[in-house]
């Protein structure tokens, strides 16, 4: 019978969590104080620990996850937060979490992810430490898109396996690369980028495997390329759906063969770099025009991280928006502040060049701002429609019937204190009935 292991500082999470999951031939034991939890599973037996990473106490989930992994090391945990960030992200899959869950959450994800869990059996983690770094990854977000990137670039990191980022242009598909460099074993070697759609076809060819001397006209001396200076770190291929057929079969080669021949040379020579590759188009066999090799996409598409629009993850604009301000207000020397109408509007904004677009118009709006703050008078026209008309605004205000319900269902937690059986039963529905709404108004565990 296995055995899991909840540790929340909320009793009636849980409980919440307890009552989830339960299945025949399941047992559970919940413990809300970590030190209690600690001297349990050093005399228990256990095969699944959930904890939430954000624990009020001195100690962390992190903290409870590596003590059991040492008690444990090849039982499972799963971690759940409501703050997520990459270095988070990434110590926790190092530590050894299973999955890293961010709130609110789908119940039936949850219930999804702790099966794999109790299915899984995990290797004895060997406490290998993160590689310190001496610059942030410039990856901002706490959303549930942007952790789900986090944790891909934490097992992309651990891999030697070439990745494929994909994502609409600004997304931050270059600072996804260097993360899964920096927080790898390749760290100390160098990060050698290059864009694949700004360079013809000879210079590229040339540009990526090197030359001879004589090769063609120009060629004075022996030139070493990209993969072979780059050692054994990371070559970063940009905009790769935009090489020619010849070239991707030459690509092709250094993925399975790991040699390349210079431009003019009879012989080839062996490289080690990891290959990490991105595309702003669908180059998917089955959704793609055809001309992206089959063969070279399933080489580079081992691990495939997608990044999401920033329509997407609508919630990350205010902390992004405070980054940047901070960023260009510095440059300029004086400190410029954002009004709550402007805020509202760069909101609204569909942003179709993503997060670059997004600094770029922060660091414009700052440079030519007059005062110490930016208003909604000082955005560009297409911003300033994106707030709509007044009377847009007001009916945009007006909650929609499901919010009623919204608000209604987390007053009535919050009335009983957070009690599940006592919500349902002055909400006159079943508790099943109630999780369904849980799960559907996508209500924090906290909130009540």
């Amino acid at each position: 019978m296995p055995r899991i292991l909840i540790v929340d500082d909320d009793r009636e999470t849980c409980r919440f969590i307890e009552e989830l999951l339960t299945e025949p031939g399941r047992e559970f034991v919940a413990e809300p104080d970590p030190d209690d939890a600690l001297a349990r599973m050093r005399r228990e037996r256990f095969d699944l620990l959930i904890t939430d990473l954000n624990l009020n106490t001195t100690r962390s989930g992190l903290d409870i996850l590596r003590a059991f992994k040492a008690e444990h090391p090849t039982a499972e945990v799963v971690l759940i937060s409501g703050f997520g960030t990459l270095e988070t992200a990434v110590e926790a899959v190092r530590a050894g979490a299973f999955d890293y869950i961010s709130k609110p959450f789908s119940i039936s994800a949850v219930k999804a992810t702790v099966d794999r869990a109790l299915r899984h059996a995990a290797p004895e983690a060997d406490g290998e430490l993160l590689p310190s770094l001496s610059a942030e990854s410039g990856l901002l977000g706490r959303t549930g898109p942007m952790l789900e990137v986090y944790k891909q670039i934490a097992h992309a990191a651990d891999s030697t396996a070439p990745v494929l980022i994909i994502g609409e242009s600004g997304t931050g598909k270059e600072l996804v690369a260097r993360a899964i460099h920096s927080h790898s074993s390749r760290a100390r070697g160098p990060f050698v980028a290059v864009n694949c759609g700004a360079i013809t076809e000879t210079l590229l060819e040339s540009e990526l495997f090197g030359h001879t001397r004589g090769a063609f006209t120009g060629a004075v001396a022996d030139t070493k390329g990209i993969f072979e200076q780059a050692g054994g770190g990371t070559v970063f291929l940009d905009e790769i759906a935009e090489t020619s057929p010849a070239l991707q079969v030459k690509l092709l080669r250094v993925l399975e063969e790991r040699e390349v021949r210079p431009v003019g040379a009879s012989q080839a020579t062996k490289v080690r770099a990891r290959v990490v590759a991105a595309t702003n188009v669908d180059i998917e066999p089955e959704g793609g025009d055809g001309h992206f090799r089959r063969d070279l996409y399933y080489r580079l598409s081992v691990l495939v991280i997608r990044m999401p629009a920033l329509r997407d993850r609508r919630a990350d604009i205010p902390l992004l928006i405070g980054t940047f301000l901070d960023r260009a207000s510095a440059r300029a020397g004086r400190r410029v502040s954002l009004s709550s109408v402007a805020l509202e509007a760069l909101m609204r904004y569909a942003w179709p060049g993503n997060v670059r677009e997004l600094e770029n118009t922060i660091e414009r709006l700052v440079l030519f701002s007059r005062g110490g703050a930016i208003d909604v008078t000082d955005l560009p026209t297409e911003l300033r429609e994106a707030s709509g008309s007044l009377e847009e605004r007001l009916f945009a205000d007006l909650p929609t019937l499901d919010e009623m319900d919204r608000r209604y269902l987390v007053h009535v937690l919050k009335a009983v204190g957070g009690s599940r059986t006592r919500a349902a039963e002055v909400l006159r529905i079943d508790r099943r009935t109630l999780y369904r709404m849980v799960e559907r108004f996508g209500i924090d565990l906290k909130e009540d």
